[in-house]
């Protein structure tokens, strides 16, 4: 099988001709800080580019396009950006391969690509604007929708799970640690009394109404933390970052380029203390640093878009770049 056919094979599994077709044009965006994760390519060795969450394929194609010399493993867990990405990536179809795995099985992909060790990997996390613009797919709390939220068919739970089935301290957890809302029990009480819930729309009205009106007036739209929260909880997604994170930078070449892009608090919390965790100096006073750390981090460790950047693209107003070097001590072939 050429590696061209490989991708119109693993793309299509799951994935509705009709599904397909509108995906064409519901994955045409710009991807976030596509112009710095390129330069942070430039630099990265000869081999294997890792993306994890390849979505439309923005990014990888930018990686593909200014370097002849990487090759590309990617996963999703959404059928119809896979499909996408096959068409996208279509000519540089010799040197792609993609899975439809979620991110924390990564060590099953590059096995079965037969690979090693890393020239990079890149992590860009949370919803795609796509997924959001898309109604049916359940994520937007202004667009209406069935309360589904799931970013592949592997989820376990749709968000109409989480919302009518968990009792109240389930879900004042989940709110409060993964959407940060300090409304948590209110909008939990108020789902509680509401259910059955089944769409978005029912959904966001509920939250607006628990939010006291004086909190309503700032920070966005109200619900926008909930639907974030049931979001994390439905798709697993921070239970697995971790590591994920750990996994992909043991894989990492000397010299090869680890890249987080983090949407919330949550994620940016865990990716910053994987970073630091990889990067911090245990050597004692007086050895020699370069005999023992392996990483280091990128200086800034948080880049954020440009002002350019966000005249184009408002939703990359929460976006942080993070990311480390492997200086030394490669991992073993």
């Amino acid at each position: 099988m050429t590696h061209e056919r490989a991708i119109r094979s693993e793309t299509a599994t799951n994935a509705p001709e009709e599904d397909a077709d509108r995906g064409q044009s519901a994955f045409d965006h710009t991807p976030v800080m596509c112009d710095e994760i390129v330069d942070e390519a430039r630099l990265a060795p000869a081999g294997v580019w890792l993306d994890l969450t390849l979505g439309g394929a923005g990014h990888a194609k930018a990686v593909l396009d200014a370097r002849d010399d990487l090759r590309l493993v990617a996963l999703d867990r959404d059928p119809v950006a896979l499909r996408v990405a096959g068409e996208r990536l279509r000519p540089h179809a010799d040197r792609v391969s993609l899975h439809r795995l979620r991110f924390d099985r990564l060590d099953e992909a590059l096995d079965a690509a037969g690979v090693d060790v890393i020239a990079g990997f890149l992590f860009d996390l949370g919803v795609s604007s796509p997924q959001l613009d898309h109604a049916e797919r359940g994520f937007s709390f202004r667009n209406d929708g069935p309360l589904d939220m799931r970013m592949g068919p592997d989820a376990v739970r749709t968000a109409a799970d989480v919302v009518n089935d968990s009792n109240h301290g389930e879900l004042a957890r989940i709110l409060s640690r993964y959407g940060d809302e300090r409304f948590a029990g209110r909008i939990a009480s108020a789902i509680i009394a509401a259910r059955p819930i089944e769409t978005t729309a029912v959904l966001a009205d509920i939250v607006v109404n628990a939010i006291p009106a004086a909190a309503r007036r700032t920070g966005g739209h109200p619900a926008k933390r909930t639907f974030q929260a049931i979001r994390i909880e439905v798709n697993d997604e921070l239970t697995i970052l971790e590591p994920a994170l750990d996994a992909a930078t043991d894989r990492l070449d000397v010299g090869g380029r680890g890249l987080v892009l983090t949407y919330h608090s949550g994620e940016d919390r865990i990716a910053k203390a994987v970073i630091r965790d990889r990067t911090a100096d245990t050597v004692p006073v007086g050895l020699a640093v370069a005999a023992s750390q392996e990483f280091t981090a990128h200086r800034p460790l948080g880049r954020r878009p440009s002002d350019a950047e966000l005249e184009r693209n408002p939703r990359a107003r929460s976006a942080r770049l993070r990311g480390l070097t492997r200086v030394a001590g490669r991992v073993a072939a």
